[in-house]
């Protein structure tokens, strides 16, 4: 028999997200109308031997409550349960995105060297970013081009730029200047 990823839309101020459980694990936390989004869900259904299928239940409730309260600034962690699918790789880069702390930014090139991985691996590490479906949780949003600029996000630059400024106005680094207001 065929298990179910349970899923619900949320629509927020830096786009619509679709959210999906699986065995009390989020699995699906990622903008409802980016580009690859087929893929991205083949990729989950495929993983965990499940369909999609729209309910509600305590888990996506509370992550909707974790969603708008990181929104307004009042949560910095999310706190559920997280079930990945993607190659070990992409699992490793996923892994590392979680140590970018709230409000600072790494550039792609800084993240392979995290993971101790040559700089060659740079693309293919902004592939795995690219294909990361936790949104906001595994803060993919933190990461930025080598000369700081905002590059490539799923919710697109606007929403980037938004979750980052919100970020910055919500910490407090002594001695630096915001770059995003």
């Amino acid at each position: 028999m065929q298990k179910r990823i349970e899923i619900q839309y949320h629509k927020t101020n830096v786009g619509e997200f679709i959210l999906g459980n699986i065995d009390q694990s989020v699995c699906l936390l990622d903008y409802r109308w980016r580009k690859r989004r087929s893929f991205i869900d083949q990729r989950i259904r495929s993983t965990f031997n499940a369909d999609f299928f729209e309910c509600s239940n305590p888990l996506l409730r509370e992550v909707k409550t974790q969603i708008d309260a990181y929104l307004k600034g009042d949560l910095k962690t999310f706190q559920f349960p997280i079930c990945l699918a993607g190659s070990d790789f992409q699992k490793n880069v996923w892994k590392t995105l979680e140590k970018i702390p709230y409000g600072k930014t790494k550039s792609y090139l800084q993240i392979s060297e995290m993971m101790g991985v040559s700089s060659s691996s740079v693309r293919a590490v902004a592939n795995a970013n690219g294909a990361n479906a936790i949104a906001l949780a595994i803060p993919c949003h933190r990461v930025i081009g080598s000369d700081g600029s905002l590059v490539g996000y799923a919710g697109g630059l606007q929403a980037k730029k938004k979750l980052l400024g919100l970020e910055k106005r919500n910490t407090f680094y002594p001695n630096e200047l915001p770059l995003w207001d």
